[in-house]
């Protein structure tokens, strides 16, 4: 990585291992330490214990959709139909701020959130801006995540059931750092 490029972290794991978890806990330490962030995270729908889609929630508090077994598509990954415009309206926005000095979390960069080719390309711009970023990202391959994987400039960690808990704190130390009026 060169001196001086913001920190870009892909938090990769199987599904259900927490990274969801990771990036909410993420973004709750970096605002406790006033660090300008943006993003969105995604969680389950659940009714009786049954998980019935997935939302998407923007730093700003905005909120949408994902996908829900309800929903006809296209796209559609396994049972859940995706709103591709619903998703669009939240993350999108939510990938434009801050300009500089701040960290953008991603939760994540999975089959439904590729199947939108603005996202993609929102996410390309992203990673040419003076933004640290921190992005979830499944196991699986796919050309996109491949690529991003095999940039110089990306370090991928793993999230594990023995890795996930301290994930957080350790980040913040890597995003955080110095802080940027106190560098020699």
């Amino acid at each position: 990585m060169e001196e001086g490029t913001p920190p870009r972290l892909l938090l990769e794991g199987r599904p259900g291992i927490g990274k969801s978890t990771l990036a909410r806990r993420l973004l709750a330490l970096l605002q406790q330490a006033g660090v300008p962030v943006a993003g969105f995270t995604t969680g389950e729908l659940r009714t009786g214990g049954r998980r019935e889609g997935f939302a998407v929630e923007a730093v700003s508090g905005a909120r949408g959709i994902l996908a829900h077994v309800d929903l006809p598509g296209p796209p559609r990954v396994g049972k859940y139909g995706v709103d591709l415009a619903a998703f669009e309206r939240v993350a999108l926005p939510a990938l434009r701020a801050p300009r500089t000095g701040g960290v953008v979390v991603v939760d994540e960069l999975g089959k439904m959130e590729l199947a939108s080719a603005a996202f993609c390309e929102a996410i390309a711009e992203l990673l040419g801006r003076d933004v640290a970023v921190v992005a979830t990202v499944h196991l699986g391959h796919h050309r996109f995540t491949d690529a991003l994987k095999r940039r110089p400039d990306i370090r991928v960690l793993r999230v594990t059931e023995a890795t996930r808990d301290a994930l957080p704190e350790q980040l913040i130390d890597r995003l955080v750092g110095t802080p940027r009026g106190e560098q020699q």
